[in-house]
């Protein structure tokens, strides 16, 4: 298996006043009433679109629950906030509705890495391996696996392959994979993909923080590198590590993943204190610069427009999407508590 290299946006967004952000989501609440149309967005895209979400009755989660919400959702059309793997979950879920997203072009370092030819023939290498693949991964790549997961069931549903004793594989995130490997005692080949913001989470600088911060709670993505794990008291998903800012008694909390998730952990938790994992390295030129570009791409002005000319429709193969639903079906119907594991 050869690195696969890939292009990272360089995204600005636009600082808009308070008056602006108004007037967009005044529209867009138009447009949304008007197209029949409801927004599910990621807790990584901007506050003002998980604001307006939540706001006109749509939804804000992570890839799961989005998941889940869009195949129950009523509305005739979907706008996903997020990255384009998302976006076709969406569609392989509900053919029938619209998919639309702000922008086609925002997709993820672990989609981008595992190209479904290399994959593919990754497979053939390792015939009569169950086949698990990450949620973030092209319609593609699912179609070609058993069962697709997300950082929330991931754990409980490789515990659960493994009394089938069969040998397995799983794509594309090798951290989440060793992580699960460490975990269950499975010994899951594994895909050499990565995220590219999880993986720029230091283990020196975590360690540096959390004795300026003794009583914080360290809580972890499970993306992050081995080391930085290893210094978590909790390692769950964004859901996970929502619950354990909520249920846990420290009052202060050293968060490693997407900053923004900041924006649901003060909501849900107002008195409590939310410091960044550190990322930077020599030169770097922000203590902590952990924000999907990919994310960042999402913003209320293409969203607008997305919704008002109907641009940007997501589109899937229709025999990619017949194989993919089965993998995906496993994923939405698994029954999990969802709870978080305090490390001890």
């Amino acid at each position: 298996m050869t690195s696969i290299a890939f292009d990272v946006p360089l995204h600005q967004s636009h600082m808009m006043s308070d008056a602006e952000v108004k007037e967009y989501k005044d529209r867009i609440r138009a447009l949304l009433q008007e197209k029949n149309a409801a927004i599910v967005a990621h807790y990584y895209t901007d506050d003002a679109i998980q604001e307006l979400a939540e706001e006109t009755g749509g939804f804000v989660s992570d890839s799961l629950e989005m998941a889940r919400f869009g195949a129950r959702c009523d509305a005739e059309t979907l706008v996903v906030a997020g990255v384009k793997f998302m976006g076709e979950t969406a569609k392989i879920l509900s053919p029938e509705k619209r998919v639309l997203m702000p922008t086609l072009e925002a997709t993820c370092s672990l989609d981008l890495g595992c190209p479904i030819d290399e994959f593919s023939a990754f497979c053939d290498e390792h015939p009569d391996h169950t086949v698990i693949v990450y949620a973030n991964t092209s319609a593609a790549v699912k179609a070609r696996s058993d069962w697709v997961v997300t950082s929330s069931i991931a754990l409980e549903v490789v515990e659960h392959l493994m009394d089938e004793d069969k040998p397995m594989i799983w794509a594309p995130d090798r951290y989440l994979g060793s992580y699960i490997n460490n975990e269950t005692g499975a010994d899951m080949v594994l895909w050499d993909g990565s995220c590219i913001v999880h993986e720029e989470f230091k283990a020196k600088g975590l360690q540096d923080l959390m004795h300026v911060y003794p009583e914080a709670a360290v809580l972890v993505h499970p993306e992050s590198p081995p080391s930085v794990i290893e210094l978590a008291d909790v390692v769950g998903s964004t859901t996970q590590i929502i619950k354990a800012s909520q249920q846990m008694p420290n009052e202060q909390f050293i968060v490693a993943t997407d900053k923004g998730i900041f924006h649901k952990m003060r909501v849900l938790a107002p008195d409590k204190v939310f410091i960044e994992a550190p990322t930077a390295g020599s030169g770097a030129t922000c203590r902590s610069c952990a924000h999907c570009p990919w994310m960042g791409m999402n913003a209320l002005e293409n969203l607008e427009s997305s919704l008002q000319d109907g641009t940007n429709e997501v589109l899937v193969d229709e025999e990619i999407r017949e194989k993919a639903m089965t993998p995906l079906q496993r994923m939405v119907e698994f029954q999990t508590s969802g709870d978080f594991r305090v490390r001890t």
